[in-house]
């Protein structure tokens, strides 16, 4: 790579939506692009959850980082973890001891999980922000519905066949109505002992409707729907306690094998590494230029920020809010960017299950199969590269007219434990 002493150098924490924008729209310039991520891949999340319920494969929604910039000359990967900015020196600290200098630093970390405080739940209740993540659910699931039809114990049977989501947006929606489909429709016809109706999914959101984000009318719809599916609402209703193979609901026990976590998310440690002001979630508290207050270098974008917008508009944490500010990032770099930046809002998505989805673009409004057909092409339209759009078409397709899901693989290795009595000794609240 080509390395004049005069030329900027840029460097880019983070591999996501918004970091992808930065060096795709860097690449080629006359600047010096070092993309920093602790994984070798890009991750298409908002199909995540369809790897989690077996309906893709995680290479169909993830791609190679090297592979998408190979032919990007002035553009650099490493693969490591930030651990630290130090700003005076215009240096930014790797896990490896290693460190990079920048003359521009753009910080699009993401966002982790967030238990509002009760950090013990992660061990029961994952969420879903990696492919890790994803495969950790799939496997769940997988092993909940294969043993569940040796089971002989009925409250035992019914436990693993009882699937808890927590959080109603997007996130929580579609995971519900996937894990429904998987396990009352998919799976059933595999199976001897499981019937669609012997499966339970429970969605739990504290607020007093799914899809706050959504207009009511489509809450309504999505509810409706999800309804249809099987799925128990339990809406205005916060989770009590979490603990191994229960929760707790409306100060009642329920039994279940597995239970997910959609409710909320926390921002990077961005924010700790340049003292700088965040919010509520820990977002980095910045401009319509993007500029991180105090930090005329640094720019952050995405989840890592909380933007407002020349209109006075906080930006939503949404992919394409992601790319906007990734390219109004990168021309800002370039001294390309004439005016503050400003967010397009093309529309906000969900989708309900099979042939079923919610759509909002201003104050267009659709749901049902015309919104699933939008939904799907949308998907397929954004996906990195033309084999991914393929083998998910594909797939879909195939998934539509079999109810089969192709990646139903429970890998690694398989413990058989000793079964151990359903209720613990310390619960003595009564059983949902």
């Amino acid at each position: 790579m080509r390395n004049p002493p005069n030329r900027p150098r840029v460097v880019i924490v983070g591999a996501g939506f918004g970091g992808l924008a930065v060096a795709k729209r860097l690449a080629g310039r006359d600047v010096d692009v070092t993309l920093v991520d602790r994984r070798n891949h890009h991750v298409f999340q908002p199909l995540l959850y369809q790897v989690a319920t077996a309906a893709l494969s995680p290479a169909d929604i993830a791609g190679p980082i090297r592979s998408i910039f190979s032919g990007a000359w002035n553009v650099r990967v490493v693969l490591d973890e930030v651990c630290g900015v130090d700003a005076a020196r215009n240096a930014v600290e790797l896990s490896s001891g290693a460190e990079l200098r920048y003359d521009w630093l753009v910080l699009a970390t993401g966002a982790r999980h967030s238990y509002f405080g009760r950090d013990d739940w992660a061990a029961y209740a994952p969420g879903l922000k990696s492919i890790e993540d994803a495969l950790a659910i799939r496997r769940k699931v997988l092993l909940a519905l294969e043993r569940a039809e040796t089971e002989s114990n009925a409250k035992r049977r019914q436990a693993q066949l009882t699937f808890v989501v927590i959080g109603g947006g997007p996130t929580g929606v579609e995971m519900a109505g996937a894990i429904a489909e998987l396990a009352r429709r998919s799976v059933s016809q595999d199976f001897r002992s499981i019937t669609p109706r012997c499966s339970r999914v429970i969605l739990v959101e504290a607020g007093s409707r799914l899809l706050p984000s959504f207009p009511e009318e489509l809450s309504v719809k999505a509810e409706q729907s999800l309804r249809q599916l099987g799925v128990e609402l339990r809406l205005g209703r916060p989770v009590e306690d979490i603990g191994d193979g229960h929760v707790y609901l409306d100060r009642k026990l329920v039994f279940a094998s597995t239970v997910i976590w959609a409710a909320g998310v926390q921002a990077s440690p961005a924010a700790e590494w340049l003292h700088a002001d965040r919010d509520g979630n820990g977002r980095v508290i910045i401009g319509a230029d993007l500029r991180v207050p105090g930090h005329p270098n640094i720019l952050a974008i995405g989840d890592t920020a909380r933007t407002i917008d020349i209109n006075g508009r906080p930006a939503p944490a949404v992919a394409p809010a992601a790319k906007q500010q990734g390219r109004y990032a990168a021309d800002f770099i370039l001294g390309r960017a004439r005016r503050p930046f400003r967010y397009r809002d093309f529309g906000n998505f969900a989708t309900i299950g099979r042939n079923k989805a919610i759509i909002v673009m201003g104050s267009f409004k659709l749901s049902g199969f015309l919104a699933w057909l939008i939904w799907s092409a949308a998907h397929i339209w954004f996906l990195i590269g033309f084999r991914s759009r393929l083998s998910v078409t594909i797939a879909w397709l195939w998934n539509y007219l079999t109810f089969q899901r192709s990646a139903r693989l429970i890998t690694g290795g398989i413990s058989f434990p000793t079964p151990k009595p359903l209720r613990p000794r310390s619960l003595e609240r009564k059983s949902a």
